[in-house]
C-alpha cells in the first residue's frame, strides 16, 4: 500500500515551460530535478521535473509536441507548502518578479497565515506559515482535530 516513504509526483500541463521554470525555480527556489525535449515524430512531450533537491515529491510540467493540452486550473487547484514559519516578503516579491501573481484565496483560510501566488500557467500555490503535523490517521491522534 501507500506509505510515508513513496515518492509524489504531482504531474500538470504547461503552456510554457521556460515561464513556468523561472517562476518554479528561480522564484520559489525548487531545483530542476529533470528535463527532457519531447519528439513530435513519437508524440511524447517536453517535460520538466521540479522539486526538492532530495525531497519525496515533485511537479511535473508537460507540453505536448503534437497534441497539446491547455493548463484549465481551478480556484481549488492548490500546491500548498506549509513552511512552519511566517512567509516572508522577499519570497513572495522573488515569487512575483519571476512570474506569479499574488491572489486573494478562494478558500479565506489559507489567507489566515499565508500567501497564495498563481503560477503563469493560473494553477495556485499557497505558501503558509503553518506546519503540518498530522501525518497519522485520524485514529492515531492525541484528542482527535483534522488539519485542511
Amino acid at each position: 500500500m501507500i506509505d510515508a516513504g513513496h515518492v509524489i509526483r504531482i504531474a500538470r500541463p504547461s503552456a510554457d515551460l521556460a515561464a513556468a521554470e523561472r517562476f518554479y525555480v528561480q522564484g520559489l527556489g525548487l531545483s530542476v530535478l529533470f528535463r527532457v525535449a519531447g519528439r513530435a515524430e513519437d508524440g511524447t512531450h517536453d517535460l520538466l521535473m521540479v522539486g526538492p533537491a532530495g525531497g519525496n515529491w515533485h511537479l511535473e510540467l508537460t507540453v505536448g509536441t503534437i497534441d497539446t493540452v491547455t493548463p484549465t486550473p481551478t480556484p481549488e487547484d492548490l500546491l500548498v507548502i506549509y513552511l512552519a514559519e511566517p512567509v516572508r516578503e522577499e519570497a513572495v516579491a522573488r515569487a512575483t518578479e519571476h512570474g506569479g501573481t499574488v491572489v486573494p484565496s478562494h478558500n479565506p483560510y489559507w489567507d489566515l497565515g499565508g500567501v497564495t501566488i498563481a503560477d503563469p500557467d493560473g494553477y495556485r500555490v499557497v505558501l503558509t506559515e503553518r506546519g503540518w503535523q498530522y501525518n497519522t490517521p485520524l485514529s492515531e491522534r492525541d484528542g482527535g482535530g483534522a488539519g485542511s
